[in-house]
C-alpha cells in the first residue's frame, strides 16, 4: 500500500478545515496520516480537529508566520508517508482523488501528479472547471510561461519534495511559493496531469493571499529568480538552463529591470 501524508496548513478557518479533513479521510485510497499544520490559530480549529477521533489526524503546533510555506514545510518535516499530498484548509477532495492520480502516474511513468479542480463559491456553488487541459504530462517548458498546477491537487513522492528543498519561505515568494516548488520539481520529474476535476477549489477572491501581495509580474520575477539560483547549484541540464534564462530575461523586462543578457555567460 502506497502511504500518503496529507498536509493541510491552517489559520482560523475551523469550519472549512473540518470539511477539508473529512474529504482527506474519506479517500478510496486510504491515507496514512493527515497533518494539520497550525499557523498560529486563535479560533477553535485545534479542538475541532482533535474531535475527529481518527488516529490518523495529527495537529502540528506552530506560531503565526503568515506565509503558507512555513506550516507546509513543518508538515513535510513531520510526514512519514512515502508520498505527500497538499490540501488547503478551504478546499476539498473528491473521494477518488488519490486513486485516480496513482493510476495516472502509473500510466504516464512519473512520480508527481496534479489535477483539474471545480471552482467553488463560499456558499457551495460550482462555477465550472478551473482548467481545460487534457490528460498528459506537465514539465518545465509547460510551467515556465504560467503556473498550471493547483496546490490542493498535488500528490508527489516525498523524496522529490525534500530534494527540491520544500516550499521557499522567502517573503517575496509569499503568494507563489507553491509555483516555485513545482518548477524545482520539474527539474527532476514531470507532473501527470489529470483532466478530471478532483478538487473543490475555494474561489473566495476576497481572502486571496495573492490579492494582498505585490504585483504578480513582480512575483513572477521573484519565482524565476529563485529557480535560477536553485538550478545553478547543479540541478540544471544545459537545456533547462537556457530555457529558464530565456523566461527570466522576459520577466525582468516586464518589471522594468535589466534583461540579464549575462545569464548565458555565467
Amino acid at each position: 500500500m502506497r502511504t500518503v501524508s496529507v498536509i493541510i496548513p491552517t489559520y482560523n478557518r475551523a469550519e472549512a478545515l473540518e470539511r477539508a479533513v473529512r474529504s482527506a479521510l474519506c479517500q478510496t485510497h486510504a491515507v496514512h496520516e493527515v497533518l494539520v499544520c497550525d499557523d498560529g490559530c486563535t479560533d477553535d480549529s485545534r479542538v475541532r480537529v482533535c474531535a475527529t477521533g481518527d488516529a490518523r489526524v495529527r495537529w502540528i503546533e506552530g506560531p503565526r508566520a503568515g506565509r503558507p510555506a512555513v506550516p507546509r514545510n513543518r508538515g513535510i518535516a513531520a510526514a512519514t508517508g512515502e508520498w505527500v499530498a497538499f490540501l488547503d484548509d478551504d478546499d476539498t477532495w473528491l473521494p477518488h482523488k488519490l486513486a485516480v492520480q496513482f493510476a495516472a502516474m502509473g500510466r504516464l511513468g512519473t512520480d508527481a501528479a496534479c489535477s483539474n479542480a471545480l471552482r467553488m463559491t463560499p456558499d457551495g456553488r460550482a462555477l465550472g472547471a478551473y482548467f481545460n487541459d487534457p490528460e498528459g504530462l506537465l514539465g518545465l517548458d509547460d510551467l515556465l510561461p504560467l503556473n498550471r498546477i493547483i496546490c490542493s491537487s498535488v500528490l508527489v513522492r516525498r523524496s522529490l519534495v525534500k530534494q527540491a528543498g520544500g516550499f521557499p519561505e522567502a517573503p517575496e515568494l509569499r503568494a507563489l511559493e507553491d509555483y516555485a516548488l513545482w518548477l524545482r520539481i520539474t527539474l527532476s520529474s514531470r507532473f501527470a496531469n489529470c483532466a478530471e476535476p478532483l478538487v473543490g477549489y475555494s474561489d473566495a477572491s476576497a481572502n486571496s493571499v495573492r490579492l494582498r501581495t505585490a504585483r504578480l509580474d513582480v512575483q513572477r520575477d521573484a519565482v524565476l529568480t529563485d529557480l535560477w539560483a536553485w538550478g545553478r547549484s547543479g540541478c540544471f541540464t544545459p537545456a533547462q538552463r537556457r530555457r529558464v534564462a530565456y523566461f527570466l530575461r522576459g520577466a525582468r523586462r516586464g518589471v522594468g529591470r535589466s534583461p540579464l543578457s549575462w545569464l548565458f555567460l555565467r
